[in-house]
């Protein structure tokens, strides 16, 4: 081992010792932590924190990279991947526009978007594609401090963009999630999920992991999507250096506020992810089945463009199949005697588990409830959520990754009825008996995440032969 080698070992074992948590303790809060929350000072000696766009742009060079363009225009609908368009530019065209917009030298192809009516978004860049002739810094991004051994940014993505650039209101199906905010602000709305049915879930168009939300969670159509009222936004917006935790489930929508932001993220796999690789296996199936059928309502773009292509029946059912079999194949954890954080389990007088007390302060900060959506800026509120800011039950797997997936996209289905066009409410409102239900308002409920929980809890005891699981 080299002289270099070890002065870095040792400033890396000087900076670990200096964090408000350790790696087990992180770790822990990772797995017990049930609503979202600000880590300070963890990420602070990570050599990650030099990639701002001019680093980028510098260590890049020539290589291009996708850039999705998105109009900046109210609609009170969302703006998905699909009605975007997309430019190859290099690192350096693009920190050119963002600096003098179509009037700036050599800037290639970002000259025919005018800064004004456009905003850039390269988003879901994995890190290990991106710099692939650079593979030494993989090494810049360091998990580990999170208690993720060997994680880095082989196992990241690169999140770059100018104000404005935003990412739709989604869950992720699989995982939780850890944000580094590098450069700029981004503001976070996230909602809990026992607000799903507030959120007005789609699946349309598919994409495996990604369920997304029909609303513009800035701007909501409030006539139809009504019972978004009653969403409960935590609002945070993420400083340069500081840790988001995205909970399982979380639904969230992001924005860019500064004039160029960048950030680098990990999906950390948890061990309920077998259970909804089942459920997107059903999903897949199911969609796939219904929109490659000809019809005249089949004329949408049904399929996200990440996906490439709509699989197979054939293939669709040995994807569950597989799902299935993984299920049934795993092991129960063995018991712990001690709680993550190393001390013992506390006890309710009833003789239950009581997580111990989450250690918030100005190194981990819980972000709570904001204002209703649709509550004037000003307004005040507590959170009612009623939530446990720690439980036990998600248990981490360090040593397996997210599968690669990219941005969703969505195309808004028109309600109409015969002879008017009809928007549809939060109720159905008057007269709404009889309306016509095209493909995509079949596959809406049919795919709603409470449905495929109860099909995939049935098939999980069918393929088990009857047997009840863990997950009983």
């Amino acid at each position: 081992m080299n002289l270099k080698e070890l002065v870095r070992l040792e400033t890396m074992a000087c900076s670990s010792a200096a964090k408000p948590f350790s790696p087990e303790e992180a770790q822990s809060l990772v797995q017990q932590l049930q609503q979202p929350a600000v880590f300070s000072d963890m990420a602070s000696d990570w050599p990650v924190l030099q990639w701002n766009v001019q680093h980028l742009s510098k260590c890049l060079q020539q290589k291009l990279v996708k850039f999705r363009m998105g109009r900046r225009e109210q609609t009170q609908t969302p703006l998905f991947e699909t009605q975007c368009t997309f430019v190859n530019a290099t690192m350096g065209e693009f920190m050119r526009w963002a600096e003098d917009g179509e009037r700036g030298e050599d800037i290639g192809l970002l000259a025919k978007f005018p800064k004004a009516e456009y905003w850039a978004y390269a988003d879901y860049k994995y890190i290990k594609e991106v710099f692939k002739r650079r593979p030494h810094m993989f090494e810049d991004v360091q998990w580990c401090d999170f208690g993720f051994e060997g994680r880095g940014g082989k196992e990241s993505t690169l999140w770059v963009g100018t104000a404005g650039a935003n990412t739709p209101c989604h869950l992720d199906s699989y995982g939780c999630n850890l944000v580094l905010q590098v450069q700029g602000r981004k503001r976070w709305h996230l909602f809990p999920p026992e607000d799903s049915s507030r959120l007005y879930p789609t699946r349309i168009p598919y994409e495996e992991s990604s369920i997304f939300s029909q609303v513009d969670v800035l701007n909501p159509d409030l006539r139809r999507f009504g019972d978004f009222r009653g969403a409960r936004a935590h609002t945070v917006t993420l400083q340069p250096g500081q840790v988001l935790f995205v909970p399982r489930h979380w639904w969230h929508y992001v924005e860019s506020l500064s004039p160029v932001t960048v950030s680098v993220n990990s999906w950390i796999e948890l061990a309920e992810d077998d259970e909804a690789r089942v459920s997107e296996a059903v999903t897949r199936a199911v969609v796939c089945a219904l929109k490659s059928a000809p019809s005249d309502d089949n004329q949408d773009e049904w399929i996200n463009p990440t996906e490439i292509r709509a699989s197979s029946h054939v293939q669709n059912m040995r994807f569950l199949n597989l799902a299935l079999t993984s299920v049934s194949q795993r092991r129960s954890p063995s018991p712990r005697s001690l709680s993550p954080l190393g001390r013992p389990i506390k006890r309710s007088h009833g003789g239950q588990n009581l997580p111990p007390s989450p250690p918030f302060g100005p190194h981990l900060t819980p972000v709570l409830c904001g204002p209703p959506p649709d509550a004037k800026a000003t307004a005040t509120a507590t959170c009612t959520c009623g939530r446990k800011a720690l439980e036990p039950g998600l248990r981490v797997n360090p040593e397996m990754v997210r599968p690669l997936r990219a941005l969703k996209s969505m195309s808004v289905v028109d309600y109409k009825r015969e002879g008017e066009d009809v928007e549809a409410g939060s109720g159905g409102g008057e007269g709404a008996t009889g309306a016509t239900v095209s493909t995509n308002d079949l596959l809406d409920v049919l795919v709603h995440p409470d449905i495929i929980k109860h099909v995939t809890e049935m098939l999980i005891q069918r393929h088990s032969g009857g047997k009840r699981t863990e997950l009983d």
